[in-house]
């Protein structure tokens, strides 16, 4: 039966290394993935229906499952904004399909970007999960370039069982995210 890359690699090197470095008792305390979120939020859209059908379809592609349009809540009058008025798109991944994509991210995509440093440390919500934003879709091999007409950027949010930032941290880099190296 097949199992995703990183999820064999969660198994057999991130939980050792993990109850080493924080002395877990239990195997259930060692965080773990809960899922990934995707959204994007197209702001032109107030005008133009048809991005949020592309941004719905591009990001379907990217995460490999369908992706649903998301809607504002209030009525803005400074942006002729209604409410109900369909504004982003959003995916969630969990189990096999998170871990795919996790692997294209980190294998894949974020090589792809264009003076690539490592990604920002600073991203961490307090609670175990990390959000960074993509500022263009085009480092997903999956999206032509060709078709695409606009160039439209992503946050991707990491929800994680981890109590604190610093195990959030160890998690993901255990996993291969390429943080900067920041002198704390």
């Amino acid at each position: 039966m097949y199992s995703p890359r990183l999820k064999e690699k969660y198994k057999s090197s991130v939980v050792p290394a993990l109850k080493e470095k924080f002395g877990y008792k239990n195997v259930m305390e060692i965080p773990k993935m809960v899922k990934i979120s995707i959204n994007q939020g197209v702001g032109a859209a107030v005008s133009d229906k048809k991005l949020v059908d592309t941004a719905v379809q591009e990001l379907s592609v990217i995460a490999g499952q369908k992706a649903v349009p998301t809607y504002s809540r209030k009525d803005i009058s400074n942006f002729k904004l209604r409410s109900k008025m369909p504004i982003g798109a959003k995916v969630t991944l969990r189990k096999d399909n998170m871990y795919e994509f996790l692997d294209r991210l980190i294998s894949i995509a974020l090589p792809r970007v264009r003076d690539f440093q490592g990604i920002n440390e600073k991203g961490f919500d307090g609670r175990g999960n990390y959000t960074f934003g993509v500022t263009e879709q085009l480092i997903f091999p999956e999206i032509n370039i060709d078709k695409t007409n606009k160039i439209n950027g992503y946050n991707i949010t990491f929800v994680t069982t981890a109590k604190n930032d610093v195990e959030c941290l160890e998690l993901l880099k255990e996993f291969g995210l390429p943080f900067k190296n920041q002198n704390k």
